[in-house]
């Protein structure tokens, strides 16, 4: 709407660029346009306001197909003004001097004259078309229909508005009926849901057999994988088996080999040792026999000597020496009493 300010007793408006504004006085148009800005007597003057951009009118009735069956369109018919002029001389569209406001609903009146001029071609083509037909294929005839209705007809085009275009946004029966057509679609649609899930049932049992089997075959797999295990593990006992025992044998031979080199070392080495603690046994029995004969040999000439040497001697030393040696032999004499016939028999021995 127009914007409109008090000074005195004078009115200013500003229109909006998409308004065409007419300014009347006594009878005559002082000026008219869109996007004006003036000062009037709001006494005086008469004013005009008329919307120039495009408007979307929705549309909503309700029809019969030609099978009886209630249908509701649902339409959008996009509008403007191309005459504002002749608009505002055909319908009320002036505006309060001192507020700006319509005085009446004009936009409202422009509505009216599209929806009664857009409903009549569309009620005529859908009561010679079937339900079936109006739902699948009416919506563009309609359209066409409609459309060319608003811009062939004289009416609007002495107001001065014209149809920017007109769109068929659905058609759609009474909810029973609505429903009562998609069962078969429904139907069909639960069929290919139901062989859907039929073959998705029939794919996982395929998949879980080939599962099954391709865990038999992994099973059977792994036995014979087991069983060449043992085998091997059977075989490399075995051969260690096989290994230790030539490796005692070896040993055992090697032990036997040592010992004997050893019993031979041994015995030679015993042989050895008596051979030479037999020499020396000899060389020690020599040694004594020759030491013994020398020492009988010395004993003989000391011997030889002392005799030779007791023979020059008197008998009285003779005597004496006798009864030294004598004494020495004898054991030790802690008292001796000798008598006057003991000294008289060992003097008479003695003469």
């Amino acid at each position: 709407m127009a914007d409109v300010t008090r000074r005195f007793n004078f009115r200013h408006l500003r229109a909006a660029p998409t308004s065409w504004v007419s300014h009347t006085l006594n009878g005559k148009v002082k000026r008219a346009g869109t996007g004006l800005s003036f000062w009037y007597r709001p006494l005086t003057a008469v004013l005009s306001e008329v919307p120039v951009d495009d408007r979307e009118l929705p549309l909503l009735f309700h029809a019969r197909t030609e099978d009886f069956a209630d249908v509701t369109v649902q339409a959008t018919v996009t509008y403007r003004v191309s005459d504002p002029a002749a608009v505002a001389a055909r319908l009320d569209f002036s505006i309060d001097p001192y507020r700006g406001t319509w005085r009446g609903q004009p936009l409202d009146q422009v509505a009216g004259l599209l929806a009664e001029l857009a409903q009549q071609p569309a009620l005529d083509l859908l009561a010679r078309l079937p339900l079936a037909e109006a739902l699948t294929t009416g919506i563009a005839p309609i359209r066409q229909s409609v459309a060319d209705a608003l811009a062939a007809d004289p009416r609007l085009a002495e107001t001065g508005v014209s149809v920017v275009s007109a769109r068929i946004v659905a058609i759609r029966p009474e909810p029973d009926l609505e429903r009562a057509l998609q069962t078969p679609t429904r139907e069909a649609v639960q069929q290919d849901a139901d062989r859907a899930t039929y073959a998705r049932r029939a794919h996982a049992v395929q998949q879980e057999r080939t599962i099954a089997e391709n865990e038999l075959q992994s099973k059977i797999e792994l036995s014979r994988r087991e069983q060449e295990l043992v085998e091997q593990r059977g075989a490399n006992t075995r051969r260690e088996a096989e290994l230790d025992a030539e490796a005692q044998l070896v040993a055992a031979r090697a032990e036997a080999d040592r010992q004997e080199v050893a019993g031979a070392a041994e015995a030679e080495g015993v042989r050895r040792a008596a051979a030479a603690e037999a020499d020396a046994e000899r060389a020690r029995d020599e040694a004594r026999a020759a030491g013994a004969r020398l020492v009988g040999l010395a004993e003989a000439e000391a011997e030889t000597a002392r005799l030779a040497a007791y023979r020059d001697l008197p008998p009285a030393v003779l005597q004496a020496l006798a009864l030294k040696e004598l004494a020495g032999q004898l054991p030790s004499i802690n008292e001796l009493t000798v008598t006057p016939d003991l000294v008289s028999k060992l003097i008479g021995r003695l003469g």
